[in-house]
């Protein structure tokens, strides 16, 4: 096991684990040979002698994004944090340091969205579309071309499309328009959007859990 990896754990006990995911890195992969955040989670579980213990996905990053993710480690730690991210219980902010404007300190976004599995993508469309979604986030300026992100929906690339639409694509989203294809910083399959806070009732105990971490492109990553 990478000790790098290792390091990215957050919080672990028997019925849950929280990690940092590195941009880049896939939360599930359906390529036998590409490496992901499941593998590497499943080799830390052996490596601790928990080799029989269960591993269960309870929600997902996209692979450009970084930042903290939950896994459970039972049946019933999975059942209650997948009703929490259901019901709203599962609170997550997201960090973006974006292009253009930034045209209120605070606003919310409201978009329809539609999947276009081709180009894997969302798409902005007319509310009467078919097949559209409503599609909802609230942000706030949290620094020089920062913003802090919290979802009231939880669709396909929904803050990266709806930050490009509203005209603060996120740095480095060549997909979405917010870099230059040919600028190096962003050849190692990341954007610059974090999950930056993860919060919930711990499953067993009720307690809320409460997890922060500092996305790396504030520390000049990304010029």
């Amino acid at each position: 096991m990478n000790e790098d990896f290792k390091n990215r754990i957050v919080y672990e006990d028997r019925h849950l684990i929280v990690v940092n995911k590195p941009a880049g890195l896939a939360v599930e992969t359906a390529r036998v040979t590409e490496p992901d955040l499941q593998s590497h989670l499943k080799a830390y579980l052996a490596e601790g002698g928990s080799e029989n213990s269960g591993l269960f996905m309870v929600h997902r990053l996209d692979q450009p994004v970084e930042g903290l993710v939950a896994f459970a480690l039972t049946k019933k730690a999975a059942a209650s944090l997948t009703e929490q991210l259901n019901n709203g219980g599962m609170r997550k902010i997201y960090t973006a340091l974006v292009s253009g404007g930034i045209p209120a300190e605070e606003g919310e976004l409201v978009d329809y969205l539609l999947r276009d599995p081709g180009k894997r993508m969302a798409l902005v469309v007319p509310k009467d579309r078919k097949g559209a979604k409503k599609a909802v986030l609230r942000y706030r300026k949290a620094g020089e071309g920062i913003l802090e992100i919290e979802l009231e929906t939880g669709r396909f690339h929904q803050i990266r499309a709806q930050l490009a639409h509203a005209g603060m694509p996120v740095k480095g989203d060549v997909k979405y328009g917010g870099g230059d294809a040919a600028d190096s910083r962003f050849q190692r399959g990341r954007i610059a959007l974090c999950a930056s806070a993860l919060a919930f009732k711990h499953p067993a105990s009720g307690k809320e859990l409460v997890f922060e971490i500092r996305p790396s492109f504030t520390e000049n990553s990304f010029g």
